[in-house]
């Protein structure tokens, strides 16, 4: 190679959307070339599902994922979606299994996805550079001219796969907004997403006597809902039913917590009544939920001190029900960036095409994977809108090749 070749292509980031462009890209035909400052590749992939790589689910599709636009990720995730990557495993002869809601784990461990995408890209002579700093990118004569620690390189597309701002230890940064902003992109405002909440004061000190209690709950913030295991632990809230309801709720504003699982509460207290005349309210709710919880309520004040079910009214069992459905909490904020898995806001799409996730402001500019405003739910999602945001712009890439 010499520093005048021009790829038809170079994607800054070597996670899961920067990887699998490249491979797809290479399949086509196009010359490419993956740069990245980190020491290893697709570090994301690596620690996912804790290691074992929920890479994809079953049940994708645009209701699972927020953006400002609800309609952006539609086409993308129509022309790319988990058979097609399932097609791909098969093909390397790696299997999976369903974990739960359509969540599907690698069973040859993230290792194994990691070592797929870089067997693709090899296949296709798409080339991978690591521990390069990107020093300036610049636009000019219809070709992008960077600048980078290891000397020029220039390109005809330019494809900015550099992630969000979220887990900093491996290596996330702001690079892909900056770029963004550089060639004339608005940015919706990135915040943690996938993340635990946390409280202050006394409710803080409170949960962290619960830490390690987990107990199934509906889970509530702004339009998200989610039936899912909630966690309490020395900072306040987490588990998948917490991560989910974290990407709807903003800073102020209230959760609530079903405690009954969207079962009927007043029916199953009517039931413990009914079987449990003479237990305490507490004794009996200990068949129903973990007794640490249940003392907490209890010393809390969420609910009253009865000494015998039979002498409580069902129009006070209802009331409690009530109470118990609709559990009202503030948290004070988040665990922030260092656990959050994504990141919510990032480029607008108002500027991407939903096709291509070409840029409408610059030719051959093209945004995708997390760091675009597409945020999926807990579950594989993100994954998902990896594959499909870098296959569509693959083919974008091809396309306009000829």
């Amino acid at each position: 190679m010499t520093q005048s070749k021009i790829y038809d292509a170079v994607v800054l980031g070597a996670g899961a959307a920067g990887l699998f462009y490249a491979a797809q890209a290479g399949a086509l035909g196009l010359s490419v070339r993956v740069l990245d400052h980190s020491s290893k590749p697709a570090e994301k992939i690596r620690i996912s599902g804790g290691g074992r790589c929920n890479f994809t689910n079953l049940g994708t599709k645009a209701s699972n994922f927020l953006s400002r636009n609800p309609h952006f990720a539609k086409s993308a995730l129509a022309r790319y979606t988990p058979t097609d990557f399932l097609a791909l495993m098969e093909r390397h002869g790696l299997s999976c299994h369903e974990k739960t809601l359509g969540q599907l784990f690698c069973d040859q461990k993230s290792g194994a996805i990691i070592q797929m995408l870089l067997d693709e890209m090899e296949s296709v002579g798409a080339e991978l550079k690591l521990g390069v700093e990107i020093r300036q990118v610049r636009h000019a004569d219809d070709a992008f001219h960077l600048e980078t620690s290891q000397g020029p390189v220039n390109a005809q597309r330019l494809i900015v796969a550099t992630g969000g701002l979220s887990i900093p230890k491996i290596g996330a940064s702001s690079f892909a907004y900056d770029l963004a902003r550089q060639f004339g992109h608005e940015v919706i405002t990135p915040e943690p997403a996938l993340v635990p909440l946390t409280f202050e004061g006394q409710i803080k000190e409170q949960f962290a006597s619960l830490s390690g209690v987990a107990t199934p709950v509906i889970a509530r913030a702004g339009q998200g809902r989610f039936e899912e295991a909630m966690l309490f632990t020395h900072r306040g809230l987490s588990g998948p039913a917490i991560l989910q309801v974290s990407s709807y709720w903003s800073p102020g504003e209230e959760i609530g917590i079903d405690l009954f699982a969207g079962q009927s509460g007043a029916d199953q207290l009517k039931a413990l009544k009914r079987d449990m005349p003479m237990k305490s309210l507490s004794k009996a709710l200990e068949t129903l939920l973990p007794k640490r919880l249940v003392d907490y309520m209890a010393q809390s004040g969420l609910m009253p001190d009865w000494p015998r079910l039979a002498d409580v009214s069902h129009a006070d069992l209802e009331a409690l029900a009530r109470t118990l459905s609709d559990w009202r909490l503030k948290p004070a904020g988040t665990e922030g960036w260092r656990t959050a898995e994504v990141t919510r806001g990032g480029v607008d799409t108002d500027g991407l095409s939903s096709k291509t996730m070409e840029s409408r402001i610059v030719s051959n500019l093209y945004f995708i994977g997390e760091c675009v405003d597409v945020t999926g739910w807990l579950g594989g999602y993100n994954f998902q809108w990896a594959w499909a945001s870098a296959y569509a712009a693959a083919q974008a890439s091809f396309e306009s090749q000829y």
